[in-house]
């Protein structure tokens, strides 16, 4: 079998995801192909949806701004994703398109294995930083993986709190703005910052400022261009561990090759040559 595979997103030309997915074909001795499938706001939804549907494919990922647009158009979606409200992975499985989720899936993952004794103790206090689609994602793993302290912090309140929304255990979630998160950010033990605020082409920029973290925390930006972000530069001055965004990218893809192709791929040394890719950009 070839599998025939790709990403849906605008803009999308800049995106590693080839290379990834090429490295997991190479790995597992299938033949495939990735390519990239951009698909202009501009365009009529429907009718791009349909080349697609009459290109034969094995499955393909969805990025920005296109995780919720899709869903519409799928033929059944997994209770995670649904529960989400977001796919970024569709399976296409009797011609029938099934949407998931693999985001939270990828980022926890990635931060396990970076950081496998913080992972063990459900008891840390966390805060994450924006209420985008990722955030649901990692959030969403984050309750489902035990942890009972996960706080949102956002420019407006309402969409924190439909994050918030997804905790169906007893232990409930703190919603608050960024001014808020910027006077108790040194109360958290990991945070994770999920907005492109400081995402090329304007790298400077923070959200809020990571200068006031506890020392000894781990501080997670899931931006990986730049790699080493103006937060995370912040973070490390003050003492923290950072970790890095673009291990999130190669986790979640490793999930979605899986569902594609029923193979779970090791990562091996990808992880530092996807860094090295990154920092020569």
């Amino acid at each position: 079998m070839t599998y025939q595979l790709g990403l849906i997103g605008y803009p999308i030309h800049h995106s590693l995801s080839p290379w990834i997915h090429q490295q997991f074909l190479a790995k597992s001795g299938l033949e495939g192909t990735y390519s990239i499938m951009e698909i202009s706001p501009e365009d009529s939804f429907e009718t791009e949806l349909g080349k697609l549907k009459r290109k034969g494919l094995s499955g393909f990922n969805v990025t920005l701004p296109f995780k919720k647009k899709i869903i519409p158009w799928l033929d059944g979606i997994d209770h995670h994703a649904e529960s989400i409200g977001a796919v970024n992975t569709v399976v296409v499985k009797d011609g029938k398109w099934i949407g998931y989720n693999t985001d939270g899936i990828g980022y926890f993952t990635a931060l396990k294995n970076k950081f496998p004794e913080l992972c063990a103790d459900s008891d840390i206090r966390i805060m994450i930083i924006g209420a985008g689609g990722a955030a649901r994602g990692i959030y969403y793993s984050l309750i489902t993986n035990g942890f009972s302290h996960v706080d949102i912090a956002n420019r407006t309140r309402d969409n924190a709190k439909s994050i918030a929304d997804l905790n169906n255990s007893s232990r409930s979630s703190a919603v608050f703005n960024l001014s808020d998160a910027q006077n108790n950010i040194g109360n958290y033990d990991l945070i994770i910052q999920t907005s492109s605020i400081g995402m090329k082409p304007n790298e400077g920029r923070v959200i809020v400022s990571a200068e006031d973290v506890k020392s000894g925390s781990v501080v997670s930006d899931i931006i990986y261009q730049p790699i080493h972000t103006t937060f995370l530069t912040q973070a490390e001055q003050a003492g923290a561990y950072i970790h890095y965004g673009h291990t999130m990218l190669l986790y979640q893809a490793q999930a979605a090759f899986q569902l594609w192709t029923n193979q779970l791929v090791p990562v091996g040394k990808m992880d530092q040559e996807l860094q090295s890719i990154l920092e020569g950009r």
